[in-house]
């Protein structure tokens, strides 16, 4: 698990071999903190009390030990009792206790702790903890006081009393997850910002990774102790820096070790450097999961051994990290170079694609606050950096290259609040499964890539393609303000160059204004007043500023790409930047101060941006870009990061519905679990999913079978004219060009005439069925399905054709807010035809929303809920209608991203 200050430590049960680590623990503990535990002097364990200590029944009475270096540092217990307070195995409460040792206290180390004995105490049907605390025991009172459960706190005979129902609640998992947050960005600060570092494996040969990696550091200026480790030499230097053979013969402390020698040794340097007292570990040595199963076993032993001593480990197979904070100044990476200081901070999950993050950001001037590349994400993954970068106030945009997903979840989580407040920006290698290497299948989190749009869609995350449309994107979003909306100025010097603009704009869906001519005899004058007036309007809510140099002018092509240059004697003299680059700073400037973007699409003028970001210097940058569709492409995501920003700072809640109370929610479970029973996973029949939807407040309209004539006749008696005709077999459901279904049939003669041409004509077995007729409106589909992976996804579109021929579909996380399922409604393409399309009634979208929201309660309520499709659902003026469901339950894994904080 991690602790507080970003350290780790091994939580397990206590056994009966533990007797002696915990005599030795008990000898480390302060006479003051015995007293706290016991009420009393207790300065020995008796054998008698570490055999109640180490023997437990794993049920009534628990007790785990958090470890670090193998030894204990802390013990937490709980013993259930009944309502007198006496040891039962019948009672639904239990006494908890813990024992920290003195020099550990202050890590968190107790409240991780409670988090684990209290999942272990629900698994075992123990609902509220029973705790006493002298008042003198601050430090353990505040554990309980913060740990979010429902409680009560009282004081009677000289003691605090808590109770502390245990069942998670909204205040508990958020008070889980903030210690979650600070204490893995604290993790990767003790990383990025270490006060010395140890290259082990830097050996004579000048070309060796372990020196190029200590030659790195050197150079990138590192502001702290730096130590060469090399087995082979017992003294001397390298490139100046002082030569030990090992880690443990260092003088002074080591915050972070690079390791770079063979496969075979670094066991033996993690455990000097666990008994050394070293942070973390960046592991650039090869050979590990990336090689096969063996390689996959020693990568496990690495971060076991290197977790149990406390440090966190980036690789194996790691390029290595970078932070450009003039106090640290580190290099720990195959990089030659450091970059620039500035806002934008790069994880990889690859470390060829770090490298050219890197240099690609070098050559485009592009500023740098920190950079990881983890290699093959034993330990430190990008739902870490997520966690870091959202603290660092250096990192302004965050920039990730993923292939995969370790936790999911999580990374919607951590994505959704980072994005809340900075910019994330990603390019998701492994699109596709064939794509991806067979050496990397074994990191996979599978997840199919429309889900992962979704995700990212809902999580506010910035999704790109490419490397140059990573930066062209970053720099726009890291320099400029966001876009209030989508319309866009277009003013520049070239009529061909402002239409192409104004066409790639309409293209990405935002709403250019009429482009501008200048002319190319406009002058920087000229541009500078119509750029200013193009700020200035009401209706702009970006500007992009075309410019391309006089035709003629030398040094500059006739025709880009020709190679055909101009002559000073027939066309004048060379072409100066300068007044235009001038021109454009002071339009940026004014464009910042109206909160406008501005953006410089520039044609075969490569140095006028550099000059005009020269001009600027540290007070901002003005995004260039060669080609009018890498500008509007770069503005576009800004347009709808924006929109995003705006709609999720009212994100809306998850309704109550009165109607669904805890004894509605007991029932349907029970249903669950009867249907089950001991299958693994079943497909419910019509008069089921009808019964289990009811639960939530969803009523499906009776379907009663017909298969012969007198059959209908006697539905229809029972439902009431009109009624509908339709066939249910798989082939023929949905397909009323099949001629499927008969509607208004308002007579028993229309009836039986109806069902004689459809058994005619559909063939066998047609499952015909009549049911009353619903009033007439839109058609559509609402679904829901569960990715193990992800979770449950909520789906809408319109009926037939739009979502299965067009995939016109959208999809939410559950469970959604009203706000969510709001959009969600409008973003289908065939949303008009919901709203009144063409002089149409307007159909009730609120009734059609309201139903999406019980669905989505009903599948977070019920994980046993696989898939479950109303269709069609009828959206009328006034109200909906539900005319056919289906629902597929099976036995999910268990969600675990509720449970206690553990490092995976």
């Amino acid at each position: 698990m991690l602790l507080r200050d970003g350290g780790t430590a091994r939580l397990r049960p206590i056994v009966p071999e533990d007797a002696e680590r915990l005599l030795a623990f008990y000898e480390r503990v302060s006479d003051q903190s015995k007293y706290f535990r016991f009420f009393a002097p207790y300065p020995r364990l008796s054998e008698r009390d570490v055999r109640r200590f180490t023997h437990h029944d794993y049920v009534d009475r628990v007790g785990l030990a958090v470890l670090v270096q193998d030894e204990f540092v802390a013990t937490v217990r709980y013993d259930r009792i009944d309502a007198s307070g006496r040891p039962s195995g019948e009672g639904t409460e239990a006494e908890v206790a813990f024992l920290v040792q003195d020099d550990q206290q202050g890590r968190g180390i107790a409240s991780v702790a409670l988090e684990h004995i209290a999942a272990v105490a629900r698994e075992r049907g123990i609902r509220r903890f029973i705790a006493e605390v002298l008042p003198a025991n601050r430090k353990m009172a505040q554990v309980f006081t913060d740990a979010g459960y429902t409680q009560r706190r009282s004081f009677a005979e000289g003691v605090l009393h808590f109770e502390l129902d245990l069942e998670p609640t909204e205040q508990s998992l958020a008070v889980m997850r903030a210690r979650e947050h600070r204490a893995e960005a604290r993790s990767m600060q003790r990383l990025l910002a270490p006060g010395s570092v140890a290259v082990v494996g830097s050996g004579r040969n000048p070309a060796g990774v372990g020196r190029t990696l200590l030659r790195n550091l050197l150079s990138g200026g590192f502001t702290g102790a730096l130590y060469a480790v090399n087995s082979a030499m017992k003294h001397g230097e390298l490139d100046g820096v002082p030569v030990h053979p090992s880690v443990a013969d260092i003088p002074g402390p080591v915050d972070l070790a690079v390791v770079a020698v063979p496969a075979g040794q670094v066991s033996g340097v993690v455990a000097d450097c666990g008994r050394k007292g070293v942070r973390g570990l960046v592991v650039i040595t090869a050979g590990y999961a990336e090689t096969g199963i063996a390689g996959r076993e020693r990568q496990r032993e690495l971060v076991r051994q290197a977790r149990a001593a406390g440090m966190r480990v980036l690789g194996p197979n790691a390029f290595g990290l970078l932070n450009t904070d003039p106090g640290v100044r580190l290099n720990a990476s195959l990089d030659p170079l450091l970059p620039k200081r500035g806002p934008l901070g790069l994880f990889s999950q690859s470390g060829a694609i770090g490298a050219a993050l890197l240099e690609a950001a070098h050559r485009r001037g592009l500023g740098i606050s920190a950079c990881v590349s983890a290699g093959n994400r034993a330990d430190v993954s990008g739902n870490d950096l997520i966690q870091y970068f959202e603290e660092d106030e250096a990192t302004q945009v965050a920039l990730l290259y993923l292939e995969s997903f370790g936790n999911p979840r999580k990374f919607s989580r951590l994505a959704r609040r980072l994005a809340a407040v900075k910019p994330l920006v990603v390019v998701k290698g492994g699109r596709f499964a064939r794509s991806v290497p067979a050496g990397h299948a074994h990191a996979l989190t599978r997840i199919d890539d429309s889900t992962v749009d979704t995700l990212f869609q809902q999580a506010g995350v910035v999704r790109v393609d490419t490397i140059t449309e990573l930066y062209d994107t970053a720099d726009l979003l890291a320099h400029q303000p966001l876009p209030a909306g989508e319309r866009v100025a277009i003013v520049g010097n070239s009529d061909s160059l402002g239409l192409l603009t104004h066409d790639a704009s309409l293209g990405a869906g935002l709403r250019p204004l009429a482009p501008q001519d200048l002319t190319t005899a406009a002058t920087p004058e000229d541009f500078r007043l119509a750029l200013h007036a193009a700020v200035d309007r009401e209706d702009s809510d970006a500007v992009v500023a075309v410019v391309i140099p006089p035709i003629g002018v030398e040094g500059y092509p006739l025709f880009p790409g020709s190679g055909l240059m101009a002559s000073e004697e027939r066309y004048g003299s060379s072409f100066d930047t300068a007044p235009y680059a001038a021109m454009l700073v002071e339009a940026s400037q004014h464009a910042a101060a109206a909160g406008k973007p501005l953006l410089v699409v520039h044609l075969a003028m490569p140095q006028l941006v550099d000059e005009i970001n020269d001009a600027l210097g540290d007070a901002g940058r003005v995004p260039g870009y060669p080609r009018p569709e890498r500008a509007v492409r770069a503005l576009t995501h800004s347009v709808r990061y924006a929109a995003w920003r705006r709609a999720n700072a009212e994100t809306g809640t998850v309704p109550e519905f009165p109607d669904i109370d805890t004894g509605s929610e007991d029932a349907a479970r029970r249903q669950v679990a009867s249907a089950l029973g001991e299958l693994r996973g079943r497909e419910l029949t019509a008069e089921e999913a009808a019964q289990l939807l009811a639960h939530y407040g969803i009523r499906v309209l009776r379907a009663l079978p017909a298969p012969d004539e007198e059959s209908a006749v006697r539905a229809a008696a029972e439902l009431g004219y009109p009624v509908a005709l339709k066939a249910t077999t798989e082939r023929l459901r949905h397909r009323p060009d099949l001629g499927s279904v008969r509607l208004d049939l308002v007579n028993e003669t229309a009836l039986r005439r109806s069902h004689r041409e459809m058994t005619a004509t559909l063939g066998p077995e047609p499952g015909l069925v009549v049911q009353p007729m619903a009033a007439r409106g839109v058609d559509t589909t609402v679904s829901a399905a569960v990715d193990p992976a992800i979770g449950a996804i909520l789906s809408f579109g319109l009926s037939g054709a739009p979502s299965e021929l067009l995939g016109d579909v959208a999809h939410r996380l559950v469970p959604a807010t009203d706000a969510e399922v709001s959009s969600l409604v409008r973003e289908v393409k065939a949303a008009p035809l919901l709203f009144g399309w063409r002089g149409a009634a307007p159909v009730d979208t609120d009734a059609l929303e309201e139903v999406l929201l019980r669905v989505s309660r009903l599948v977070d309520d019920l994980p046993e809920v696989a898939e479950l499709t109303l269709e069609p659902v009828v959206v009328a003026p006034a109200g909906v209608a539900v005319l056919g469901a289906s629902i597929r339950l099976a036995r999910l894994p268990a969600r675990t991203d509720l449970g206690p904080r553990v490092l995976s």
